[in-house]
């Protein structure tokens, strides 16, 4: 699987790198979780500076896309050439988002009339591109996803796997990953989030 994690100037790092890191826990299964950008360097909103994995274009022909967030979002949601580079397809392609990416998914027009979640901040911006927010850290429907709140970067990827890997090879990764000696409980929640839209 190719998953491009979109990740762009000013981002916010637990969207991207949560989402990264739980992602490619499935490495062993042929797995490929990457930092997407438009830049081939990235300073992210607390300054921390990476290098881009892959260009923009690879999440074309990817798997699994999935928009983070970060304090320029509204900028990226304005350019239009950067946007149009983006040819998505979701019958064939998962496409997600979390908190601002929410915007970015909206004005590529892959929202449409389901509801989407989005952070605080974000929700009124969205809502102004005609999308119906909800008060809920998780939606899915089909091959789309949108998720809200820094820490929802965690249902994303729990959704990604349990569609395409399936509920166990899921559970198995936040086990992994989840503080010891709430292990249990942290599956049992995150689970109890995503299942409904499976």
């Amino acid at each position: 699987m190719k998953i491009a994690i979109l990740t762009f100037e000013g981002f916010n790092e637990l969207d991207s790198f949560i989402a990264l890191g739980i992602l490619n826990r499935m490495r062993s299964k042929g797995w490929s979780a990457e930092i997407t950008s438009s830049s081939p360097h990235i300073t992210s909103m607390n300054g921390v500076k990476i290098q881009a994995q892959q260009p923009l274009e690879f999440a074309n022909n990817a798997d699994v896309i999935l928009f983070g967030s970060g304090i320029k979002t509204r900028e990226i949601a304005d350019d239009s050439k950067l946007l149009s580079s983006l040819h998505l397809d979701p019958s064939r392609q998962l496409i997600g988002a979390q908190c601002s990416g929410t915007l970015l998914m909206a004005k590529k027009g892959l929202i449409g009339t389901l509801p989407a979640c989005t952070d605080l901040t974000t929700k009124p911006w969205v809502q102004e591109a005609g999308i119906n927010v909800i008060d809920a850290p998780f939606y899915a429907k089909d091959n789309l996803a949108t998720a809200g709140g820094c820490m929802s970067s965690q249902y994303l990827a729990a959704w990604v796997i349990t569609k395409l890997a399936g509920e166990e090879e899921a559970k198995e990764v936040i086990y992994y990953v989840a503080p010891v000696g709430q292990k249990e409980d942290y599956v049992e929640r995150i689970m109890s989030v995503v299942k409904p839209f499976l």
